[in-house]
């Protein structure tokens, strides 16, 4: 009788001790899950913004206190953001032009980078799948690719004026090349096998581009996304020598004629980080995009 009372008491025993560890590890396991990732993004962050915060000490040691010194200090560049963003510390002709400026060369970003993957996209596709394609156009545009558009500049300015519409065309060549020859390379590395078992399903002709050749290369086009992206933002202060008034380029080269160094500096920390925020919108639609793949997902 004992010894079945004890044995009785120990199977409750055991049960009530297990029943907190069955109810309560599910909800302290999300609530750890969460705060290791916010761990790991503090974490991110640090080490992200590790790299900078030292180059701008250095800055500004070698530039602090030297009044003949061509660079200007960060604090006096941070000074002259703030008029750029907000105005009401200069108050000249640059006081609160900034997002005038930013919005002018974001437009002009985008609409070439929108028009060079247009034109790349279809054109990587037959070129990486028609053996008769890439006979015909591969040599022309590997010949063009290694011209820089730097000399591209007075032809673009003899074809389309003084304007928007030659940093457009600029902008354009810079976003062109990236994203075509890694569309090419990633229609090119598609599986043969691929197009065999699509063949075997009754996915034939045309009907592969959308079915086989464009999820399999569509890796190798987010890459050239990307770079096409970036190099659009390295070319917009070219783009924009081409006599328009407003832009990030354009006020870059004004005040480099006027010896302004500290708005010359504002405008590069602002297009890098417009580029930053634009690839990472490129990264995680592409993340999205690819959440199939095991190594995009």
């Amino acid at each position: 009788m004992s010894a079945t009372t004890a044995t009785e008491a120990d199977v409750a025993a055991a049960g009530d001790a297990a029943l907190p560890l069955s109810r309560t590890g599910e909800g302290t396991r999300v609530p750890r899950r969460r705060t290791k990732d916010i761990l790991q993004r503090i974490k991110g962050a640090a080490l992200a913004l590790a790299l900078p915060l030292a180059l701008a000490l250095v800055w500004h040691l070698a530039t602090v206190g030297k009044p003949y010194s061509l660079i200007p200090p960060p604090a006096e560049v941070w000074t002259e953001m703030r008029d750029l963003a907000v105005g009401g510390v200069n108050d000249d002709a640059f006081s609160g032009t900034l997002w005038t400026h930013l919005a002018a060369s974001l437009a002009r970003v985008f609409g070439g980078f929108a028009l060079a993957a247009a034109a790349a996209l279809p054109l990587g596709l037959l070129i990486g799948r028609v053996p008769l394609m890439r006979a015909l156009l591969d040599p022309t545009f590997q010949i063009l690719r290694p011209v820089p558009v730097t000399a591209w500049l007075p032809l673009a300015m003899i074809l389309f004026g003084l304007g928007p519409r030659s940093a457009y065309f600029l902008v354009f060549l810079g976003a062109f090349y990236p994203i075509l020859v890694n569309t090419i390379f990633g229609v090119r590395a598609v599986e043969p096998r691929l197009f065999e078992a699509a063949a075997m399903l009754g996915c034939t002709g045309p009907a592969q581009f959308a079915r086989v050749v464009l999820p399999a290369a569509l890796p190798s086009i987010f890459s050239g996304l990307r770079l096409g992206l970036g190099f659009a933002w390295v070319v917009i202060v070219v783009g924009e020598m081409t006599g328009v008034q407003t832009g990030l380029g354009a006020i870059i080269m004004e005040a480099r004629q006027l010896s302004r160094t500290e708005i010359v500096i504002c405008g590069m920390v602002v297009i890098g980080v417009a580029g930053f925020i634009s690839d990472r919108i490129v990264m995680e639609i592409g993340r999205r995009l690819l959440s199939w793949s095991p190594a995009h997902g």
